[in-house]
């Protein structure tokens, strides 16, 4: 299967109005900046999003948010993200909020098939509200159901041609669950290499699970907030 695409508007020709559409990163750290600033530039609407948080204003997801793209985000994390809060606040956009072990789990649940689980984070809770809860040795469990997509958004170190991806370091977080989790999966790498050039002891995510795959042309990596200690004198 030929996967190599020439650009990030190539790879999202076809992502529709009303899609779900998962997003790796975590805050700003791992997103794929390429994929992002394109489906901004194509400006579909009616989106839901899954992401551990929406970007910050101005930057990954937020370009979206205030273009006003997205309907309903379901993430782990509003952050400092002032327009995404707002947007709540104002009913703009719907909010669920999950917390993030469960996030990952059900991200993860779904790219293994598995179509619900049972855990007992957020028993008690407005977390817990409407779900299904049970009792497994003395203690109470709800039952949480599995996150698809229609497409995953994936930020890779390097991939091959094939489709096979490395990520480095903390910058994996979010994207290998995803990237077993949607219709389609496609994947932005800083480098793209020949098939055979990745050790396959290092490969996170194998190419079955990828459909599309280009290098990115620009990555400003921006951090969300940068603090520093006065040095001591």
């Amino acid at each position: 299967m030929h996967k190599v695409v020439a650009s990030a508007e190539e790879a999202i020709a076809d992502v529709f109005e009303g899609a779900t559409i998962m997003v790796g990163g975590f805050g700003l750290c791992g997103m794929p900046e390429n994929l992002i600033r394109a489906l901004a530039r194509k400006g579909t609407k009616n989106l839901t999003t899954i992401s551990n948080n929406a970007g910050v204003d101005g930057l990954g997801m937020g370009l979206l948010l205030a273009n006003g793209q997205i309907t309903h985000h379901i993430g782990t994390y509003v952050g400092e993200n002032k327009l995404l809060e707002q947007m709540v606040l104002d009913g703009r956009i719907r909010l669920d909020l999950i917390p993030q072990g469960t996030f990952s789990e059900r991200i993860r649940a779904g790219g293994a098939g598995i179509p619900a689980f049972f855990t007992p984070t957020g028993v008690g809770t407005v977390v817990a509200e409407g779900k299904e809860a049970r009792e497994f040795d003395g203690r109470t469990y709800i039952m949480e159901r599995a996150l698809k997509a229609d497409f995953a958004f994936i930020k890779a170190w390097k991939g091959d041609k094939w489709g096979n991806l490395v990520y480095r370091k903390t910058a994996r977080n979010f994207n290998p669950m995803m990237a077993t989790a949607a219709k389609v999966t496609i994947a932005e790498v800083e480098r793209l290499v020949e098939p055979g050039e990745l050790d396959p002891d290092t490969v996170h995510t194998p190419s079955v699970f990828v459909q599309r795959i280009f290098q990115g042309e620009l990555y400003e990596r921006r951090v969300e907030r940068k603090t520093v200690r006065k040095v001591a004198k």
